[in-house]
Order: C-alpha cells, then structure tokens, then sequence
C-alpha cells in the first residue's frame, strides 16, 4: 500500500510538474516577445532619425544652392548695369563733343552776321572829293603807278572809235547795296548747306561766293568754312590746303588764327601731334589776344600731359 500511495505520490507530483512547465511556458513566449518588439522599435527610431538628419543635410544643400544662384545672378545683373553705364557716359561725352562744335559753330556764325551787318549799315558809299558839285557821283582816284615806272607812250595818240582821250584807267567800282544785298544772300545760302551738314555742296557755294566777291569781307570766313567741310568729310589733305590758303590770302583775317586752330586739331587727328604742338605754339606766338590763342593753350596743355 505504502508503494501504491508512493507511486502515487509521484505521479501527482509529476502531474504537478507538468502543469507547473505548461503554465509557465506562455509567460516567458511573452517576455522574448516584448524584448523583441523594443528591439525593432530601436531600430525603426534609428532608421528615422538618420532619415531626418539625411532630409536636413540635403535641404542645407539645396538652400546654398538656391543662395549661390542668386548670387551669380546678381552679379550677372550688375555686370550689364555696369556696361550699360558705360555706353551712357560714351554717349554724353559724344553728345558733349557735339555740342561744344556746335557752340562754336553758332558763335562764328554770329561774328560773321555781325560782321556783315557792321557793312551794311556803314555802306560802301565813297568819300565826296573837295569841290566837287553837290549830288554829282565822285569819280574814284586813278591807281597810283609804282615809284620810278614811266607811262608808256601810245603809238597812234589820236583817239580810235573804242576809246577817248579823256578815258581814265579802269577802275572796280564801288560795290551797291544791290550787290551787298546779294552777296550776303550768296553767303547765307552756303551757311545754311553747311548747317544741315551738307558739306560738299556747302563746299561748292562757298567757293562759288569766293569766286563771285574775291574782294569780299567774309571772303576769309567762306575759305576757313571750305575747309572746315573738308574736315567733316575726313578729307583732311584738302582741309589742310583750304586753310593754308586762308592764311596765305588773308593773313591779316580774324579767321586767320581759327584756320591755325583748324591746322593743329587736323594735325592731331591724324597722329602728328609734334606737328599739332608747334602749330598752337605758332598761334599764341603770332595772335597772342586772340581767342583762339587761349584755345591753343588748352590744347597745348593737353597735348604735352
């Protein structure tokens, strides 16, 4: 009985045992499974915050590049400002040069006016000679022959059909106000092809006005302007030779000095400014008060820096 109540015992305290293994087995399924699920939730958080520093350090990336982009457009920007600057202020020194030349222009056209006005109200009427009658038209004096030249003696002294003997030598008469009037209108023409910049044919009609009126106060004026035209035509050896001849015809001319002027600033365009300088020095040497002698200092200034 003691064996029965044994074996029993045993087999109750292995049924015990198995119960006991069964009911704790779920209970440690359940621990390796929280274990498990913290380990992967770990790693999910890793995974995530790397991500996140990934996404930011590409956002950094693209932010200085958008920064550099901007950048170098700026400065793309200010580039063609800085051209478009600079075509300005050539296009104010062009507009300052032009304007200076019309300045100029404008002030001999006023001389010249002045000039001729001065003639025209002062008149080429010619001085009454003592004892003639009142309102008889004076005859002008015979050219005075040179010191030691005789008179030649005629071969037939009778008068022939053409000519008489009380004929006196023949002499230019004094210009009208007719002729003034028309000589004034000649010159006007000229300037005003030479003011709508129409240089060769003003070149024509101040050389036709030459030719009409040699003797002509403003003969000088239209010579120097023949030459002035040649110059805006670039045809600089014949502006050279017009203004030459102003000198060598009128040396004594107002326009004298200015074709000096017109000399030295065609000699520096065309590289001779040895040339240039020894023709302003020879301006303010010859026409020291002029106002074209103040000029030539300037220029002369500017040539030797």
């Amino acid at each position: 009985m003691s064996d029965a109540h044994g074996a029993a015992a045993r087999l109750a305290a292995a049924g015990l045992a198995v119960v006991a293994l069964l009911a704790a087995a779920p209970a440690g399924a359940g621990i390796f499974d929280d274990d498990e699920a913290r380990r992967r939730i770990e790693i999910l958080r890793s995974e995530l915050a790397q991500q996140g520093r990934d996404n930011e350090a590409r956002i950094a990336k693209l932010e200085e590049q958008i920064r550099n982009i901007g950048v170098v457009e700026l400065l793309r920007q200010l580039e063609q400002v800085n051209s478009e600057l600079a075509r300005l202020r050539g296009q104010l020194e062009v507009l300052a040069h032009d304007n200076q030349q019309l300045q100029k222009r404008q002030r001999d056209f006023y001389l010249d006016i002045d000039s001729r006005l001065k003639r025209l109200e002062s008149g080429a009427a010619v001085p009454a000679v003592p004892g003639a009658p009142a309102g008889s038209t004076p005859t002008p004096p015979a050219p005075s022959m040179a010191p030691g030249t005789a008179p030649t003696a005629s071969a037939n002294p009778s008068p022939t059909p053409a000519t008489s003997a009380t004929t006196e030598p023949a002499v230019a008469r004094a210009p009208t106000k007719e002729d003034q009037a028309r000589e004034v209108k000649a010159y006007d023409a000229a300037s005003n092809l030479f003011r709508r910049n129409d240089f060769a044919s003003a070149i024509d009609a101040f050389r036709a006005f030459v030719k009409d009126h040699p003797g002509s106060q403003l003969a000088a004026n239209a010579g120097y302007w023949i030459g002035i035209s040649y110059a805006n035509l670039r045809d600089y050896r014949s502006a050279l030779a017009a203004q030459e001849e102003v000198l060598a015809r009128y040396p004594q001319s107002p326009k004298a000095p200015d074709a000096l002027l017109a000399i030295a600033a065609i000699q520096a365009e065309q590289g001779d400014n040895g040339s240039a300088r020894n023709t302003l020095e020879d301006i303010i040497a010859r026409y020291p008060g002029s106002e074209a002698a103040g000029k030539a200092r300037t220029r002369l200034s500017a040539l030797r820096r």
